[in-house]
């Protein structure tokens, strides 16, 4: 078995990142399959925590190759992140993947998706931001998962968050993802009250550090 470690995450990592999101990115398999332009999944939930302002990412690497396998990354102000977003992150990509007119690119029915989720990209619930202004992301490529790096993963990011004078986080997940929901709710999140299904949060009070 190989040896593992976590530390904190960079922007170097971002295409590492990207990866695992592209081979966790169909309800917790491959995505792989689902798209031409693999790259996309990636620069919605990967990419943008290791390179704007507010926020973080630890991730889990084999000490002998030093290969990504795993991240925890997030925001410590989810508003704040989706405001540089605007700014900085997503106007380069509205313009390579229009949605519509002149330069669309073909791609499959999940690209198209991700062109029209690009071009307007959801704010995240109310809800979610009531509870707390902090959200997260995990993902562990799947022979690396069910050996306890997903709760320490997590639990580095609790101590993080609690060091920024934080009391909660909140998460979204797949809602066809029932391996990813069981592992949530055994860590102690819950239905963030009035928010979609599939928005789960945790108050830090809860956490049981591994």
């Amino acid at each position: 078995m190989a040896s593992l470690s976590i530390r904190p995450g960079k922007a170097s990592d971002a295409p590492a990142l990207s990866k695992i999101c592209l081979l966790t990115g169909n309800a917790g398999q491959s995505a792989e399959a689902n798209h031409k332009y693999g790259e996309l999944i990636g620069f919605v939930y990967a990419e943008p925590y290791v390179r704007l302002p507010t926020t973080f990412a630890f991730v889990l690497e084999v000490d002998e190759t030093k290969d990504v396998v795993g991240y925890c990354a997030g925001t410590t102000d989810t508003r704040a992140l989706e405001r540089a977003e605007e700014e900085q992150w997503w106007p380069s990509l509205k313009e390579k993947y229009p949605a519509e007119g002149p330069g669309k690119l073909e791609g499959t029915a999940e690209d198209e998706k991700f062109f029209k989720t690009i071009q307007k990209v959801d704010k995240a619930p109310n809800a979610c931001v009531e509870f707390s202004p902090a959200h997260l992301h995990i993902n562990i490529l799947p022979e690396y998962q069910r050996q306890g790096w997903g709760r320490k993963l997590m639990d580095r990011a609790v101590r993080h968050l609690q060091e920024q004078g934080l009391d909660g986080v909140w998460l979204g997940h797949d809602p066809r993802n029932d391996n990813a929901r069981r592992f949530y709710t055994r860590l102690g999140y819950l239905e963030v009250p009035g928010a979609p299904y599939g928005n789960m949060c945790l108050r830090f009070a809860d956490w049981k550090s591994p």
